[in-house]
């Protein structure tokens, strides 16, 4: 089936209750991207306990899967809080709506074990990936993290890459110096398979000057463990949120159904991304100024949830 084929299937039926018996799409990054295997996570769980006939849809980037939620040619997406925000607000992307927080994206600066680099402040002039085409939030939240380290774009020698994907391929190819990506994502174990990994640190003091760029960016705790390559000791990383989406059309009971699904079969998600143990209908729904579906909003008051605030 094509893709074009795919798509005019997908919105023909997306928004019938009956979608359950035909192809409906879950848009994600590329394949050896963390997102990716949410998606197949998602989709498998979706397919084998609710019913749904969900496929994976690759795309280059954020800035292609929020449109197609937008315009109903997929049934869900996943997508980056900062993204989503920006994309509705900016683009006018004005039938999208949040189901759940899926988990807290963490990330970092990724550099080669064996450099002399060790925090983010030691970036200054040397070869940072930067631009992210298809991927545009990702260049301001790599700017933020600049930003805790007191660099600007102006103090670093831009690699220009048009995803997260690709940025790892050219800094294993030795393109530059470091490459941005979210810990749990099989493309960061690809690389340090072969050039083993460090993560640079990131000075918490730094953080009043991060959120100057974007509000939406905050420090979590990580240790030393199998998801945390280059974690070599206690540490905070940068995060931010990563959301499930629909579609203002998808039926009520559909995304009640999904979410409700995915809630009671969350050994079945981890069992493929390990990551979706931080997911929880009482941690998927927070006080964001994106619209929430209504079907999911159901699903919270018959669950007496309440909306936690942002971090």
């Amino acid at each position: 089936m094509s893709y074009n084929t795919f798509a005019a299937l997908a919105a023909a039926t997306v928004f019938s209750s009956a979608a359950f018996a035909q192809a409906v799409g879950f848009a994600t990054l590329p394949p050896g991207s963390l997102n990716h295997t949410t998606a197949s996570a998602v989709a498998k769980v979706l397919s084998e306990k609710a019913g749904m006939n969900m496929l994976v849809q690759p795309t280059a980037g954020d800035n292609v899967i929020i449109p197609m939620v937008n315009r109903g040619e997929s049934l869900m997406g996943i997508a980056n809080a900062p993204e989503t925000a920006m994309a509705m607000k900016e683009a006018k992307q004005a039938d999208v709506r949040l189901i759940a927080v899926a988990h807290t994206l963490q990330t970092a600066f990724f550099v080669r074990k064996d450099s002399a680099l060790k925090t983010i402040a030691d970036m200054k002039g040397k070869r940072v990936e930067l631009g992210y085409s298809a991927m545009r939030t990702i260049d301001l939240l790599t700017r933020a993290m600049l930003a805790t380290g007191g660099l600007t774009e102006r103090d670093v020698k831009a690699v220009r890459v048009p995803n997260v994907v690709r940025g790892a391929d050219d800094f294993a190819s030795g393109a530059s110096d470091m490459f941005f990506f979210a810990f749990g994502g099989p493309k960061v174990r690809e690389v340090d398979a072969s050039i083993p990994l460090r993560v640079l640190e990131i000075d918490e003091k730094g953080m009043a000057a991060a959120r100057k760029i974007t509000p939406y960016g905050f420090l979590t705790s990580v240790q030393p463990g199998p998801i945390y390559i280059g974690v070599e000791k206690p540490m905070k990383v940068y995060s931010f949120d990563n959301l499930f989406l629909t579609n203002a059309k998808a039926p009520d009971d559909v995304v009640y159904k999904i979410l409700d699904t995915l809630e009671k079969n969350k050994a079945d998600l981890v069992a493929v991304q390990p990551v979706l143990r931080a997911f929880s209908a009482g941690n998927g729904y927070k006080q964001y100024d994106i619209p929430y579906h209504p079907g999911a909003l159901k699903y919270y008051k018959e669950h007496n949830i309440s909306a936690k605030p942002l971090e």
